[in-house]
């Protein structure tokens, strides 16, 4: 990640004197590179994977680039393209970026190249690494559409490729989990068509049919207040199916456990941050009464998930669906942090998105090598391989750790700020939480000392340790994990302005208040109006019950509350 951050301020002077539509190309490169490769010879099947690569990386560089012209304090959206597509209804070509997307943007074009390079397919290489660069230009585009139809449409050209390659590349029963993992998400899709159709056509009330997604979320008033929560349900639905949220999961550890090991770094690193992304860019941006509205229903969902996902992880007995049930526990924190409706706890949310991306995506790709040299998944099949294969076995500890939320790398400082400011205006759902990271800490260690610890025995003991290549791939996963957790500010830094700027979108379009102290810090917030945020919890987001503080003298309370209302009030 410091790479990054380096090459994106040395090129940062030139690429802002260019005039060139990048955003296109991000998401334009990865479709030539599946058609490129989809022209290349079945003979030739290492020409298909450098072709692949070669396209990916060029993917990759172009995401470097929207970073390196990014202007950091700009709360809007960068980098805007619009052409006209359809006329009558008015649908765009329309792509954008800000805070909120440009991690995400970042995060698919570093995991694709590294899934290329660590996961190769055992057959048919040339449609795995043609539908792998469909993937990526599907899910670029939905982190960068600025027009609710061309959203939904990347978001529903993403399970077509997810779905070749679970049931061409998978395992065992690779159909049946293809077929669940689609019946599923096109469940969810469907209530998404309609809300996206319903919500252009009732805000046109007779008038010109836009898609456009800032002119419908700045006019809030033409919507009444029932038929906007209605539409942000049936967004709801689709979203809840992609995090996913309980109870419409059970998808997913079938699908991460079936899918190829690509297949599985990607539907952990990105395709499940559609959903969550979704929360914030079309829930809380264009229906902001509406989240309001439904966040205790949606808190709850994330809580339930959180400590429903760590119990299931603890019970299981395969690595690979140990880790398909964290993803369900972390996703309920990016839930939890998302609709707390404060500051820190969004940018927790955005900053644990991409964190998870990295640290259960390494931790995919790690289980695919084990698989590679073992050809099992089983825990009880599985001992002793840190004395021969030490560097594996250290690898796997520092992810291990950065999935538990371990200080000073990548998971603390998404978890922490989640926590923080859930507890601001959640504060029992926040309580519950916790719990998840404690029953974290149990599975994955638990299930380390039985992979790792121990005497080898049998093929365990031969199993061969990381190769230079596999150390290659997994050096630039480590390096991030630890800069995240180290020095979170330059993508903190990013985030902020644009969620400070969603944050007030609700806030104006609503009769929600964010506590000040999630703001402005309990030092300068009256005694008096800390009392009153810590009282509604029940109803309004408004924190908890704690009681206050005695200040001392009546004299010294007064002379504090003047010296703050004239020093700092909202």
């Amino acid at each position: 990640m410091s790479a990054l951050l380096l090459a994106a301020q040395g090129v940062e002077e030139t690429a802002r004197t260019v005039s060139f539509p990048i955003l296109s190309a991000v998401v334009v490169t990865p479709l030539v590179g599946a058609v490129v490769v989809a022209l290349i010879s079945a003979r030739r099947p290492e020409v298909a994977k450098q072709a692949a690569v070669l396209f990916a990386v060029a993917t990759g560089a172009l995401t470097v680039g929207v970073l390196a012209v990014f202007e950091t304090g700009d709360a809007g959206f960068q980098l805007t393209e619009a052409a006209t597509w359809i006329n009558d209804p008015q649908i765009s070509w329309a792509l954008g970026v800000d805070g909120i997307a440009l991690w995400l943007v970042v995060l698919t074009g570093i995991l694709f190249p590294i899934a290329l390079l660590g996961a190769p397919p055992s057959h048919d290489h040339k449609p795995f690494y043609a539908w792998l660069l469909v993937l990526e230009a599907g899910c670029l585009g939905a982190f960068l559409a600025m027009d609710l139809f061309l959203f939904f449409l990347f978001f529903e050209i993403v399970l077509v490729p997810m779905y070749f390659l679970i049931s061409g590349w998978g395992y065992d029963r690779r159909q049946y989990a293809a077929t669940k993992f689609f019946l599923y998400t096109m469940f969810g899709s469907a209530f998404m068509l309609v809300g996206t159709i319903a919500t252009a056509y009732l805000h046109a009330k007779g008038g010109p049919v836009t898609f456009d997604l800032r002119t419908l979320a700045e006019d809030q008033g033409v919507l009444a207040l029932t038929t906007s929560r209605w539409l942000f349900l049936s967004f709801a639905v689709a979203f809840a199916v992609k995090v996913p949220l309980f109870p419409v999961h059970t998808w997913l550890p079938d699908a991460h456990t079936q899918a190829p090991t690509a297949g599985s770094v990607i539907l952990a690193g990105v395709m499940l941050k559609l959903g969550t992304y979704g929360f914030l860019r079309f829930g809380l941006y264009l229906f902001p009464e509406a989240a309001v509205w439904a966040a205790p229903g949606m808190v709850t969902l994330g809580v339930i998930g959180i400590v429903y996902g760590a119990v299931c992880a603890t019970m299981q007995r395969d690595l690979k669906r140990i880790i398909a049930y964290s993803s369900v526990a972390h996703l309920g924190f990016i839930a939890l942090g998302t609709f707390s409706l404060t500051t820190q706890g969004l940018q927790g949310s955005v900053f644990q998105m991409v964190a998870h991306g990295i640290t259960t995506g390494t931790l995919f790709l790690l289980c695919g090598l084990i698989y590679d040299r073992r050809h099992t998944y089983k825990l009880s099949d599985l001992s002793g391989m840190q004395k021969p294969a030490p560097k594996l076995a250290g690898v796997f500890t520092v992810v291990m750790l950065a999935s538990i939320g371990l200080p000073g790398l990548n998971g603390f400082v998404g978890e922490f700020l989640i926590l923080q400011g859930s507890f601001l205006t959640r504060r029992w759902w926040t309580v519950v939480a916790v719990v998840g990271v404690i029953l974290a800490a149990v599975y994955l260690l638990w299930a380390y000392q039985r992979a790792f610890h121990g005497e080898p025995e049998g093929d365990n003991a031969k199993i061969i340790d990381l190769t230079f290549t596999e150390s290659l791939v997994m050096a630039p996963l480590v390096a991030i994990i630890v800069f995240m957790g180290v020095y979170p500010k330059p993508i903190l830094d990013r985030i902020e302005p644009a969620v400070n700027r969603l944050v007030s979108h609700v806030e104006d379009n609503s009769d929600y208040t964010e506590p000040r102290v999630a703001t402005e810090g309990e030092e300068i917030v009256p005694e008096s109006e800390r009392r009153q945020e810590g009282e509604g919890e029940g109803g309004q987001p408004g924190g908890g019950d704690e009681p206050a503080e005695e200040t001392g003298s009546a004299d010294a309370d007064a002379e504090t509350g003047e010296d703050v209302e004239e020093g700092g009030g909202r």
